[in-house]
């Protein structure tokens, strides 16, 4: 039987001897540790045993009232932890083989796609000698060399060609006065020729690529377009977070068109449209009468895209029940169809998106962890309109001539009242409302310039949303704001505090008191 383990955070400061004092407590309650470590903020961390509720209402106290805690809390992983499973998680989802060896040639390490070009299981090739089935490269002699430096060479594995690049592991040497490194082994990384001329053709496509349909011109949509020129070439899922209306399936588009899958299918689903048995279906597939009103067998999503890319819209919204089949596809391509034993098995590219916070709904238990950093090995967050604010304008001259050329019409100006306010509104439906509001205006303008109230967009500056504009004062002295401005607009229509408090759903002595210290009565409201 598998013990469980607890974690804690001590946030304290950076004093000598805080960590042995904790230490003594865990002994004083006969705590076995498992770890302990800090983070770049000097917090330690303790891995233990599970503790019973009451165990750990005796022992929290104790830590807090150590000189220099300030707090203690429980945590799910620990800095290590977290850090291993990333690399894990990136080694596991890379396309191509890499290895990790130590001086003496021996593998030490070795990702999936690697055991899988060498028909293999990880565990054994773990102590074998890459000499063994790699060729064409000298590793011994490269070790042996007075000045290791990174190498590149073609080389062969199992009857296949590869382009190595051969990277050397330094660490400090703490014995010695000066800043010296010394070798502490290798990474082999390998790619497929094959699979490089198909990347290579990508990089290598003209204009109209997709990234051309996405306009930025601001430093922070430069610094996300050129990173995703580089992860569409990823086969890593990617996932894509943004506020709505940011353009997200735009990008994920655009990642699909300049990637080696372009010449295959780009299908999209959202999580949030569908109830969750409809969901299943339509991503897996289902057979033959498999539920009430499925008729023939269909193919889902995932064989649909064979090839191609899988784009999951909000996958925020998909159901623990759908998350843990997802999950099981990710971690081995394979799946069921709805109603049927056979599993499927389809090469696709998965890209989500969401405009949800998934860490916190992880903390939350609202959505797997195990499937968020399956899903989290590659990341893009588009940046709201709000933040882009020198892309707004020339977003709306865009925009504008595209609108008035579809209507026949002149292009229309923008007026400066019209500029001013575009820059000052905090867009929260982003690029999408900005090009809805445009489109609308100018199929209602009469003249050929644009004003703001042209526009007709909502107020955002009282209601639930962005508050843009200055705010002062208390949250008391603004809930009373609220208040009289609310009361003093309902008086002339509820002129008794009765009738008052009815629609309020309050006492009438309440707004009695309320009408009061307000000042608000027949005489100041005619």
């Amino acid at each position: 039987m598998i013990e469980r383990a607890m974690r804690l955070e001590v946030i304290c400061e950076d004093r000598l001897g805080i960590a042995e004092e904790i230490l003594s407590i865990m002994v004083k309650h006969g705590m076995n540790l498992k770890g302990i470590e800090t983070d770049v903020n000097r917090n330690i961390f303790l891995n233990f045993r599970q503790l019973e509720f009451s165990e750990l209402q005796m022992l929290l106290p104790e830590i807090r009232r150590i000189k220099g805690v300030e707090d203690v809390r429980t945590v799910p992983f620990t800095p290590s932890e977290r850090n291993t499973h990333e690399l894990n998680t990136i080694l596991k989802t890379l396309p191509d083989p890499v290895f990790s060896l130590d001086t003496r040639g021996r593998i030490v390490m070795v990702n999936e796609a690697g055991a899988i070009a060498l028909r293999s299981q990880l565990e054994k090739l773990e102590g074998q000698s890459i000499n063994q089935f790699v060729h064409g490269f000298s590793f011994q002699r490269w070790f042996d060399d007075d000045d290791v430096d990174v190498r590149n060479s073609k080389v062969t594995m199992n009857q296949r060609t590869y382009l190595a690049d051969v990277l050397p592991i330094r660490v400090e040497n703490e014995e010695s006065s000066e800043d010296q490194q010394v070798l502490a082994g290798a990474v082999l990384l390998m790619k497929s020729t094959d699979r490089l001329g198909e990347q290579v053709h990508a990089y290598q496509k003209q204009s109209g690529d997709g990234f051309e349909r996405i306009y930025g011109q601001s430093q922070q949509m430069k610094q996300v377009l050129m990173q995703a020129r580089k992860m569409a070439q990823l086969d890593a899922p990617l996932l894509i977070q943004g506020e709505t209306g940011t353009g997200k399936e735009l990008l994920a588009r655009a990642c699909h068109e300049f990637s080696f899958r372009d010449g295959k299918p780009f299908v999209a689903l959202n999580c949030a449209s569908l109830p969750d048995n409809v969901a299943e279906s339509e991503l897996f597939g289902h057979g033959e009468n498999a539920f009430e009103g499925a008729g023939d067998a269909q193919r889902g999503v995932l064989e649909i895209a064979a090839g191609g890319t899988v784009f999951l819209d909000e996958i925020g919204e998909m159901s623990p029940s759908l998350q843990a089949k997802f999950l099981r596809f990710l971690q081995d391509g394979t799946f069921r169809r709805v109603g049927e034993e056979d599993e499927v098995k389809v090469d696709v590219r998965i890209i989500c998106a969401t405009q949800k916070d998934l860490p916190e709904m992880v903390q939350g238990g609202n959505f797997r962890e195990d499937l968020y950093y399956r899903l989290n090995v590659l990341c893009l967050v588009v940046p709201p309109l709000r933040e882009r604010k020198s892309d707004i304008l020339p977003l709306a001259e865009r925009f504008i001539e595209r609108f008035c050329a579809q209507n026949g019409r002149p292009s229309a100006m923008i007026s400066k009242s019209c500029r001013d306010y575009m820059m000052q509104y905090p867009w929260p439906g982003n690029v999408r409302q900005l090009e809805n509001a445009l489109y609308r205006a100018i199929s209602l303008l009469e003249g050929n310039e644009l004003t703001a109230e042209d526009l007709q967009l909502p107020s955002y500056a009282s209601g639930s949303g962005y508050y843009d504009q200055p705010f002062e004062g208390t949250l008391e002295e603004s809930v009373k704001r609220f208040e009289s401005n609310l009361l003093r607009r309902l008086y002339p229509s509820y002129p008794s505090t009765r009738q008052l408090a009815r629609k309020l759903g309050v006492s009438h002595t309440a707004i009695a008191n309320k009408l009061r210290e307000y000042g608000i009565n027949k005489k100041t409201i005619t």
